[in-house]
C-alpha cells in the first residue's frame, strides 16, 4: 500500500517451470550418464539416463530462451546483475575442467612421459585457426546487428542475426566433422586421458555455442524482441567466442 495515495498494490509472481526441467536434465545427463558408463560400465542405463536428460534439458532451454525474448522483465536491472553472475559461473566450470587439464598435462611432463599420451591420432593444427575466425567474426556481425537494433533497423538487425547463425552453425559443423573423424581413427572419449580433456572441454563449448544458435533463432522467430535480451544474447556470445581462445590454445596447441 502506498503511504501517500492508500493504493494496494497487488503483489505478482512470475512463474517458470524452465529451471526445474533444466536442473532435472542436467542431473540426470552429468552425473548419472557419466557414472552408468565410466564408473559402472553399464552402457544401457547410461543410454537411458541421456536419453531422458537431453530432451529435458533442450526444452528447459527453449522455454526459457521463448520467456526471455518475448516477456519483458518484471524487475528493472535485474538482468544485468544476472548475466554476469552466469558469466562468473561458467568461468568457473570452465575452470574446473582446464585445472584437471593441467594437472595431468604437467603431471605427464615431471614424469617424463609422452603427451599426447599413445594412442592419439595427429590433432589437425590448422582447423582450429579457421575454427576462430569464423568465431570472431560472428562476434562482429552480431555487433552489427545489435547496432542495428538499437537504431531501429530490425529488419537488417534480424539479417545480421541470420549471418550470425550461420556463422555459429558452420563452427559447430567444424566440431562435429573434427570429432567425426577422430573417432573413426579410434580416439574417442575412453582412449586416453588426452581424449578425455579433449572431449570434455571442446564438447562444453560446442554445448555452448549451441545454445547461443538457439537463442539466435529465437530473435529471428518473433517480431518483437526484448531489448534486454539481445544486449544478453550478445553478451553470452562473446563469452563464448572468448572461452575457445583458451580452449584451442591449451588443448590443440600445448
Amino acid at each position: 500500500m502506498s503511504a501517500e495515495s492508500g493504493t494496494v498494490h497487488e503483489h505478482h509472481w512470475e512463474v517458470s517451470w524452465a529451471p526445474l526441467l533444466i536442473a532435472i536434465g542436467v542431473m540426470l545427463l552429468v552425473p548419472l550418464t557419466f557414472a552408468a558408463f565410466f564408473v559402472y560400465e553399464a552402457q544401457l542405463y547410461g543410454i537411458i539416463f541421456a536419453g531422458l536428460g537431453t530432451p529435458l534439458i533442450v526444452a528447459g532451454i527453449v522455454k526459457w530462451i521463448r520467456e526471455g525474448v518475448t516477456e519483458p522483465a518484471v524487475i528493472s536491472g535485474v538482468s544485468d546483475v544476472g548475466i554476469g553472475i552466469f558469466i562468473i559461473s561458467e568461468i568457473l566450470i570452465f575452470l574446473s575442467l582446464f585445472a584437471g587439464y593441467w594437472m595431468m598435462r604437467i603431471s605427464s611432463g615431471a614424469a617424463g612421459e609422452l603427451w599426447p599420451p599413445a594412442g592419439t591420432p595427429e590433432i589437425n593444427k590448422i582447423l582450429p585457426l579457421i575454427m576462430t575466425v569464423i568465431l570472431v567474426a560472428s562476434s562482429i556481425t552480431y555487433h552489427k546487428g545489435e547496432e542495428e537494433y538499437h537504431e531501429g533497423n530490425i529488419g537488417s538487425f534480424k539479417k545480421w542475426v541470420f549471418i550470425t547463425i550461420l556463422l555459429g552453425l558452420t563452427f559447430f559443423g567444424c566440431t562435429m566433422y573434427e570429432y567425426n573423424h577422430l573417432i573413426h581413427a579410434g580416439f574417442n572419449p575412453g582412449t586416453n586421458a588426452y581424449s578425455t580433456a579433449f572431449y570434455s572441454l571442446t564438447g562444453f563449448h560446442a554445448s555452448h555455442v549451441l545454445i547461443g544458435i538457439i537463442s539466435f533463432l529465437f530473435l529471428l522467430m518473433f517480431g518483437t524482441v526484448n531489448k534486454m535480451f539481445v544486449k544478453v544474447a550478445g553478451i553470452y556470445w562473446h563469452f563464448v567466442d572468448i572461452v575457445w581462445f583458451f580452449v584451442a590454445t591449451q588443448i590443440y596447441y600445448w
